[in-house]
């Protein structure tokens, strides 16, 4: 047996028999196959446990096959073989991923139609050394109840002109499959993917999607999480966590889709955002509910950190803050003024355990549960649940 086929037989023994055409070099899924949490995680809760006195943490799991409903490709190579798909760790070189088995089929498919289209009309694919060609990168993102595409094309250009013919032969050969086409203009010389502004080619204002009963809009320069079913379970369980008739304050709200889904527990919500483009889908979605729901928000806008002062007098906190953590500022605020609950969804295991220390170390905050979520399989990513309460 040859040295390739040697190493393949031993990945796929190490996976499950599961095998990847993309890997390696494609830095996407580095525990492709295998199945829970990664070790150094399970072992990082099981401190946490232990510290705590608490019950050992539930892991909650989904799909590992075509979850993945938004994705950001990177547009490199020649004008004739242009490549989609992610970096290769600490280089520019990008792998080529037109099979990816974890993303949703129609975000291959419109990787496919987007590259065809870009040789049809001769665009030119980025190149960061040179700062010169036309397309950079591409978005998706699917809209489950339609099962269509929302498209972001985000191009080395001020204006889409130079691109009219490729996002037409886009928007042709997409059809119904296509939920709307927009331009994006980035023209920096750095690693940034998106730029601020957003030109609409073709199709709705917003993907839509519905938690807790209520319409979430997500404007395609809002965040997202990728695997929805594994984000609707989170968003279920943050529900449950809000007794009937509670004022709650949530931090980090993006475009509503955890404070609008508790509106019908909530007696009222305050919701604080510093994006413009989370902001945006929060109006869209806030604009769509009857006067008494409406009725019950206040929108904070700016960082939470500067809004701490919109925790008080909460009964419940709710905060989903990006991987970097809490702002320090609203961690001291609540650990010195603890509401009756706080409820911690985070993103970043590490800056998670840093907080729950500072949260707790007053002693006026106590942990009370954690539960996991494995919301990006075969990476060394988890998703955390945690109740605190007021000691």
């Amino acid at each position: 047996m040859n040295t390739d086929r040697l190493q393949v037989k031993l990945r796929n023994s190490q996976t499950g028999g599961l095998s990847c055409p993309h890997r390696p070099p494609c830095p996407g899924c580095p525990r492709f196959g295998l199945q829970g949490i990664a070790l150094t995680a399970r072992g990082a809760l099981e401190g946490l446990e232990y510290a705590h006195g608490l019950p050992e943490v539930s892991v909650i799991s989904g799909q590992t096959a075509g979850f993945r409903l938004r994705a950001r490709l990177a547009i490199r190579g020649r004008l004739s073989t242009p490549k989609l798909g992610l970096f290769e760790l600490g280089t520019h070189r990008v792998v080529h991923i037109p099979n990816c088995s974890i993303q949703h089929p129609l975000i291959n498919r419109v990787a496919a139609v987007v590259r065809r289209a870009m040789v049809d009309s001769r665009i030119t694919s980025y190149s960061d050394a040179a700062h010169l060609g036309l397309a950079r990168y591409l978005q998706v993102v699917v809209e489950r109840s339609s099962q269509t595409a929302q498209v972001v094309i985000v191009a080395n250009s001020a204006t889409p002109a130079p691109l009219a013919a490729c996002l037409d032969l886009i928007r042709e050969r997409l059809g119904p499959a296509l939920h709307s086409l927009w331009f994006n203009a980035n023209c920096e010389h750095s690693n940034t993917i998106l730029g601020p502004d957003f030109q609409n080619w073709f199709g709705p204002a917003s993907v839509v999607e519905h938690f807790g009963g209520a319409a979430v809009h997500y404007p395609p320069g809002a965040f997202g999480q990728s695997n929805l079913d594994i984000a609707q379970q989170i968003i279920e369980h943050v529900r449950a966590e809000i007794p009937q008739g509670a004022r709650v304050t949530e931090f980090y709200a993006g475009v509503g889709a955890i404070g609008l889904s508790v509106l019908d527990r909530a007696g009222e919500i305050r919701m604080n955002e510093v994006g413009c483009h989370s902001l945006h889908g929060l109006d869209l979605g806030m604009a769509q509910l009857d006067s008494a729901h409406r009725a019950k928000i206040s929108v904070v806008p700016g960082p939470a950190g500067a809004a701490h002062l919109a925790a008080a007098g909460a009964q419940v906190v709710i905060a989903d803050p990006p991987r970097k953590g809490l702002d320090p500022e609203l961690t001291a605020y609540l650990s010195q003024h603890p509401p009756e609950r706080f409820v911690y969804v985070s993103c970043g295991l590490g800056s998670f355990l840093n907080d729950a220390a500072q949260l707790t170390s007053r002693g006026k905050l106590r942990l009370a549960a954690v539960t996991a979520f494995n919301l990006m399989p075969f990476t060394e990513h988890v998703e955390t649940v945690a109740r605190f309460e007021r000691a």
